[in-house]
């Protein structure tokens, strides 16, 4: 307890799933928690489950223009920003042939134009408060390709590397800012339930992507959020450029 005390953090995409965990495991570490996101009535909820460690914001990462305000209004609540999450994304499945210009660019907008507008905006206000970490959201599939998620798998290996090339930056002008990537395999969230629930065979096909991690099990939020409290704490004070896999050991077959 209190591995994150005295520290602010803005967490997009935490109204449910990976960024609410997020946010539960982050203010149980003494941190207090921007809770970001689209979805009003649950982000609302889920903010309240803190009380004043928690604040909601509605925010919609594709914009530069609510990156700004959403940025302004946490520094204005909790006085400073520490670490930045880059959670918020989107899944599509489609092949190559079969996604169209127009999801791929969606997919695009949220899962890498949105870690870039994050990124952009939230470097000053971090160095302004003497440094931190920057965490983004990758997957395992952008380290290894899946043939029906073309869309997907770009967007998130652009934040692998997007990732390195903004520590690199912040190491080099001496901002104090780490930056870090995080690549899960299949966890529990809304997103991966709706990816099943549109399966022909849904049970089947959550039986599947189980076995198909060597440990045999769909990953849960927690396991995400232990890696991400690691790398917000001053225990990652060496650690920049990085990727973090959570994959039960699937690319490492």
């Amino acid at each position: 307890m209190g591995r994150l005390a005295g520290k602010i953090a803005f967490i997009t995409g935490a109204a449910s799933g990976l960024g609410r965990a997020m946010a539960t495991a982050f203010v149980r570490e003494g941190a207090r928690v921007a809770i970001a996101d689209i979805a009003e009535e649950s982000g609302a909820a889920a903010a309240r489950e803190h009380g004043p460690s928690a604040l909601f914001i509605r925010h919609d990462v594709t914009s530069e223009e609510s990156w700004e305000r959403a940025l302004d209004e946490a520094g204005r609540h909790f006085g400073a920003l520490h670490i930045l999450v880059n959670n918020a994304g989107i899944g599509t499945l489609g092949d190559i042939e079969r996604t169209s210009f127009e999801e791929w660019r969606s997919v695009q907008s949220v899962n890498l134009d949105g870690v870039f507008l994050g990124c952009k905006h939230a470097i000053p206000r971090i160095a302004a408060a003497g440094g931190g970490s920057i965490i983004n959201m990758s997957s395992v599939a952008g380290l290894i390709g899946v043939h029906n998620m073309a869309a997907y798998c770009a967007s998130k290996g652009g934040v692998r590397l997007l990732t390195k090339s903004v520590a690199m930056h912040c190491a080099r002008r001496r901002y104090g800012i780490r930056c870090n990537s995080i690549h899960p395999v299949y966890i529990a969230t809304p997103m991966v339930d709706r990816m099943v629930a549109s399966a022909r065979d849904p049970e089947a096909l959550r039986q599947a992507l189980a076995e198909a991690i060597p440990l045999g099990r769909i990953g849960a939020p927690e396991d995400v959020a232990a890696m991400a409290v690691y790398l917000a704490s001053d225990e990652s004070s060496l650690v920049t450029g990085a990727e973090f896999v959570i994959d039960g050991g699937l690319s490492a077959m």
